[in-house]
């Protein structure tokens, strides 16, 4: 079995914290890809760098076809791209986000999600309501850090991370945890040692949802709406994405 990782950015060392977190928890046979595209924004942290990244990612879900990837994990809180995604891939595609809060929902009454920039936290609420989960989501935390600095060595970011998550147990009657961002992969056990609450890694938890599927047999539906896009011409800088045309 082979499933890609796609991040949507262009900062290759959160690719390979995310291919690293995966490989630790997957099934012996399963083959891990992490890759990033050539083209979007080094970090995800608005709706435009959302809307940018979303090319480069389908990119790379058509190269994941012609190499016979099985399944595809979209390595980014935002999920973006995911419904285009499933329309191009045969297996099946699951967002960070979507995993982390269906996973979170299973493991307590109520969830709190801590993300980055306070700026991103009505795109979080965006997909709790989009997944059926506004009504179990506590609230969305942020501790206004940009994405990169996640990647920072030393005490001081796990500091923040941990300090927004103890506030979210004592305040929002939160019983799980949600790591907002994959920068932040890696650090759910070490939070949930501290603090003796189930604290979800989203990257992990899509990896295993993605290979559980795909080892039950189960694929992308192609009855209607996941269906291939219809053939059609797209002009300029976008020519390269045409499909089923000269």
């Amino acid at each position: 079995m082979r499933i890609k990782i796609i991040n949507p950015n262009t900062t290759v060392s959160v690719t390979k914290l995310m291919a690293d977190c995966a490989r630790a928890v997957v099934a012996p046979g399963t083959e891990v890809v992490a890759t990033s595209p050539e083209c979007g924004p080094a970090s995800i942290e608005s709706h435009y760098d959302e809307m940018l990244s979303i090319p480069g990612l389908l990119e790379e879900v058509r190269q994941g076809e012609k190499i016979g990837c099985d399944g595809y994990v979209i390595g980014c809180f935002g999920d973006p791209g995911l419904q285009a995604a499933r329309e191009l891939a045969c297996g099946p595609v699951i967002g960070i986000a979507e995993a982390a809060m269906h996973a979170a929902s299973m493991l307590g009454t109520g969830f709190s999600v801590v993300t980055t920039l306070a700026r991103t936290r009505g795109m979080a609420w965006h997909l709790a309501e989009r997944y059926g989960m506004k009504r179990i989501c506590r609230n969305v935390r942020a501790v206004n850090l940009p994405v990169l600095e996640l990647e920072v060595d030393g005490t001081e970011v796990f500091d923040a991370i941990l300090s927004e998550c103890v506030k979210a147990l004592a305040e929002d009657d939160a019983e799980v945890l949600v790591l907002g961002c994959a920068g932040m992969a890696g650090l759910a056990a070490s939070i949930g040692r501290e603090l003796g609450v189930p604290v979800v890694d989203g990257v992990t938890v899509a990896v295993k949802l993605v290979e559980a599927l795909v080892a039950n047999g189960l694929r992308t539906s192609k009855w209607s709406e996941y269906a291939q896009p219809l053939p059609k011409r797209y002009s300029g800088i976008l020519s390269s994405y045409n499909l089923g045309t000269d």
